[in-house]
């Protein structure tokens, strides 16, 4: 069956027949749309239910979505001509990008057609135009990025922000980057009492600025209502421990913390490749040892932890990395997905709506499920 004559997803959580909704700028990505449609493809098998609105020039999707047969029957087309390069300046795109796939896969969450929208493309026109298209929650200042970090807590995952949504943050701030940072935790994670630290140059009390002194007291402050643990303050050697589930810290530090981890870790895949293969009984090591090798290869590659959450909007919007193939967008998409089967969205503005109101954070009613936002 062709894109073009499937029938429109329906809703934009969960359509009436039980469907999760995802909408996908096509375009975004240095690998092209060959890479992001293959991610749908690929992210098909873990979510049966999954159906995607395609973002992009029409002639172009049709044909590749067709070489995957598991895509039949999941897709609806939007045509858009226009594409949001790298080197485009968000102001740029907010005034002239009204026929590009980046905004028309925004406009599909806002329209209430898909839960959320995954875009492999310039991380500042699309932060820019999530917040003009989606607007901010009622009571956010600034949104902020939100990735996970590979950590040796069961779930292998911390999760850090702000990682690049806006340089600047005061303690105001910090504070609801601690309160989105738990919302996300509980439903992107699991976790029903997250524990927050924020990121500093040493543990003590004493140290840091005093924007970070400030922020320290009005996280501590807030979470007895907001049901987490304040561990106080971590250091980078901190970000992959087992010691906290949720990092804060402005968009400058987690950007560069953010980048640096990347960067590391593909350098120690490549010295454990240069290693195994330096002579013969390294690749006979290599061989008797490939299963774990395999296994460690899976954990620190960085297209497993794919997909930087956008916080704060009315909408979710995950970011896939700009360089990501066709396994690294599966996993943006499959983030994406979960947060979306979770009701994510709306237990974070009833989060943030509360605690807008009160002037503190506390505690929104709980769901039917029990469980906190």
């Amino acid at each position: 069956m062709s894109a073009m004559n499937d029938s429109r997803p329906e809703a934009a959580k969960q359509g009436s027949s039980g469907c999760v909704v995802i909408s996908i700028d096509a375009m975004g990505g240095d690998l092209g749309p060959e890479a992001v449609i293959g991610g749908m493809a690929r992210s098909v098998s873990d979510a049966p239910d999954i159906r995607f609105i395609v973002h992009g020039p029409q002639d172009t999707l049709q044909g590749l979505i067709d070489r995957y047969p598991e895509l039949s029957g999941r897709c609806t087309l939007r045509h858009a001509d226009g594409v949001v390069t790298m080197d485009d300046k968000p102001s740029q795109v907010v005034r002239n990008g009204k026929n590009t796939s980046m905004w028309s896969a925004l406009e599909s969450v806002r329209a209430g057609e898909a839960g959320v929208a995954v875009s492999c493309g310039n991380t500042g026109a699309l932060m820019a135009l999530s917040v003009i298209r989606l607007r901010r929650l009622p009571g956010i200042n600034r949104p902020a990025i939100a990735c996970l970090w590979p950590s040796r807590n069961p779930g292998g995952f911390n999760v850090m922000l702000d990682v690049g949504a806006d340089v600047k943050a005061d303690a105001e701030d910090l504070l609801q980057y601690a309160l989105m940072g738990v919302s996300y935790a509980r439903n992107g994670l699991g976790l029903k009492r997250p524990r927050v630290g924020l990121l500093n140059v040493g543990t003590e009390e004493h140290k840091g600025r005093a924007e970070l002194k400030l922020a320290n007291e009005l996280i501590a402050a807030a979470a007895p209502d907001a049901d987490f643990e304040h561990v106080g303050f971590v250091e980078g050697s901190d970000l992959p421990s087992d010691r906290v589930d949720v990092i804060v810290t402005d968009g400058f530090t987690g950007n560069v913390a953010l980048k640096t981890g990347e960067g590391t870790a593909r350098l120690v895949g490549d010295f454990l490749r240069e290693a195994l293969n330096s002579g013969l009984m390294a690749r006979l090591g290599a061989l008797l040892a490939m299963r774990a090798l395999k296994a460690l290869g899976a954990r620190i590659d960085p297209r497993r932890v794919n997909g930087g959450v956008f916080l704060g909007l009315n909408g979710t919007v995950v970011k896939s990395h700009g360089a990501s193939d066709a396994t690294g967008v599966a996993a943006a998409i499959g983030l994406a997905y979960k947060l979306a089967r979770s009701g994510y969205q709306e237990r974070l503005a009833a989060r943030v709506a509360h605690a807008a109101q009160a002037g503190q954070d506390a505690p929104a009613d709980r769901e039917q499920d029990g469980q906190n936002p």
